[in-house]
């Protein structure tokens, strides 16, 4: 069916979003003429402002009963024909069956089918590729709006080109005019996937000295006395960002720097898909499922037993982070650049 004009709710999680990258891409490419519109929570909405999928944003700010109906019934009004739900709660089944939305595709998940016209069966273990990426991608081939998974299946932001030129003027206005190394020691799942701080410290100032750059800190505003701390730690010029920026702002710093040291988190995503070398520490999680991918993304992990566990807190001595030494981040960023 030729859909005109057609609504996605996005996933409410940074790195999930970007990982659904590749699926919007390709719904752009089967609907070329029709407007794609992405309702997305505030805190990932400004990662789709400059691809060429997303032709309008509708931020989502409901949190109350009342305030999801009112948003239900708002977008009735936008005649929308197709709704596809990245995201797998019941309420984004809801929310477009307020709508009144005729088509509504999503997984089955979270007992919303009989609130879908089609309802996709979750893929099984071993039925598709692990990285998250084709989770989404075969939402779109199981539903039929994809004939085959596409060839170029990796996870890029087309404005990166833009968003690097607007990173290095602000860096400049900041007088950071050299090479800079950008840096997400945070994550918001639990102390679990993050690599040591002063270690984060300790390869930064390694990598920046033998580049002769400065370093840049992102992270949340609850993360700022983490950065505050690693930047206490590091002997070159640095930077903390954590909790200075927008997402807006931040993917646009992220873009300008010249590496990027982080551990599993959204900063890791959104570095990777926007072209930048970056290495990245993987310890409770599976960087085969949720890994930054592409030829300039380089994972560090130590193999123990107990990894990965994907627990949100270390029930025992976190062997899994602190078995990796600063010295093969460093030497890994160093060789990537090479």
């Amino acid at each position: 069916m030729p859909y005109k004009r057609i609504l996605v709710r996005a996933t409410n999680w940074l790195g999930d979003a970007v990982m659904s990258l590749p699926a919007l891409r390709a719904l752009r490419e089967r609907f070329p003429e029709a407007e794609i519109a992405i309702l997305a929570k505030p805190w990932v909405a400004d990662l789709y402002h400059r691809e060429p999928f997303c032709d309008r944003m509708i931020p989502y700010t409901s949190t109350t009963a009342g305030e999801k109906w009112s948003a239900g019934r708002a977008l009735a009004r936008e005649k929308f024909d197709c709704a596809i739900l990245l995201q797998n709660a019941f309420e984004a089944a809801a929310i477009a069956y307020l709508a009144g939305i005729p088509e509504r595709i999503g997984y089955a998940r979270d007992g919303r089918s009989w609130l879908l016209t089609r309802a996709i069966a979750v893929p099984r273990k071993g039925e598709i590729p692990r990285h998250e990426r084709f989770y989404y991608l075969e939402l779109l081939h199981r539903a039929g709006l994809l004939d085959t998974l596409p060839e170029n299946d990796r996870i890029r932001l087309e404005g990166a080109s833009a968003a690097r030129a607007a990173g290095l003027a602000r860096f400049h206005e900041l007088g950071m005019t050299g090479a800079v190394v950008g840096m997400s020691p945070g994550a918001a799942y639990g102390t679990a996937k993050r690599w040591l701080p002063e270690r984060f410290a300790e390869a930064a100032t390694s990598v920046a000295g033998e580049l002769g750059a400065s370093v840049a800190i992102f992270g949340s505003k609850d993360e700022r006395e983490l950065c505050h701390a690693i930047a206490a730690a590091i002997s070159v010029p640095v930077h903390n960002f954590a909790g200075e920026t927008t997402l807006a702002e931040y993917i646009d710093l992220a873009a300008a720097c010249r590496v990027y040291l982080t551990n599993d988190s959204g900063g890791m995503h959104v570095a990777s898909a926007l072209g930048v070398p970056t290495v990245a520490i993987f310890g409770a999680t599976d960087d085969i499922s949720t890994g930054p991918t592409g030829p300039l993304a380089r994972v560090v992990r130590e193999p123990v037993e107990c990894s990965p566990c994907l627990k949100r807190e270390c029930p025992i001595d976190h062997r899994c982070m602190t078995r990796v030494s600063a010295d093969r981040v460093a030497k890994v960023a160093l060789d990537l650049l090479k």
